[in-house]
């Protein structure tokens, strides 16, 4: 089980003058910003309700599946902290590089996709762009041919569910970079 709100320590060593908005990387690239908080320490009832609840709606769905779809909302939210996550837990599923790569052009890419996919895909980008249009019955319909009905509510809940995730992680700012694929596995009870 996977989880966004797990946040990186400030090295040790930091310099006192350094500016409070970037972390040195010592390796010339640019700076990395450190988290604001950490959800799972601050708030851990809400953080365990969280990873119970992330863990019930995607039962029963496709792995695979399910991380591009998180992956899609998260390049929508821009949250580079869960891109991270479920980019490197989709390759460790057996995702492909180059499908990951055209997730945020899946339209035009759409011969690297299933249908039901591509349906997943589709309603992932009207449930998170809500505000643009809510979900039209074209794009619920259409995944409903792809999703028996216990499956579609599954991917309504986990796509809800990523939406959350990227919230927590934008907002408190948690770093990318530094996930491991299965690093949050045993947070699932």
């Amino acid at each position: 089980m996977t989880t966004e709100a797990q946040q990186t320590e400030t090295p040790a060593g930091t310099p006192a003058d350094h500016h409070p908005d970037t972390l040195p990387t010592g390796d010339g690239h640019a700076t990395e910003h450190p988290a604001r908080l950490n959800l799972s320490e601050l708030a851990p009832d809400v953080y365990r309700a969280m990873v119970r609840l992330d863990a019930a709606a995607h039962k029963g769905l496709d792995p695979v599946l399910v991380e591009l779809v998180k992956i899609r909302a998260s390049q929508l939210n821009h949250c580079a902290f869960c891109l991270d996550m479920h980019s490197k837990d989709a390759l460790a599923a057996g995702e492909s590089i180059g499908r990951i790569v055209q997730l945020s052009a899946w339209r035009e890419s759409r011969h690297f996709y299933t249908e039901k996919e591509l349906a997943a895909l589709e309603l992932a980008e009207a449930i998170t762009l809500l505000t643009e249009g809510f979900v039209p019955d074209e794009v619920y319909e259409l995944a409903a041919r792809h999703f028996d009905e216990t499956e579609l509510a599954h991917l309504i809940a986990s796509i809800t569910v990523i939406n959350a995730w990227n919230r927590f992680a934008v907002t408190s700012r948690s770093v990318p970079g530094h996930y491991a694929p299965g690093q949050h596995k045993g947070h699932t009870a």
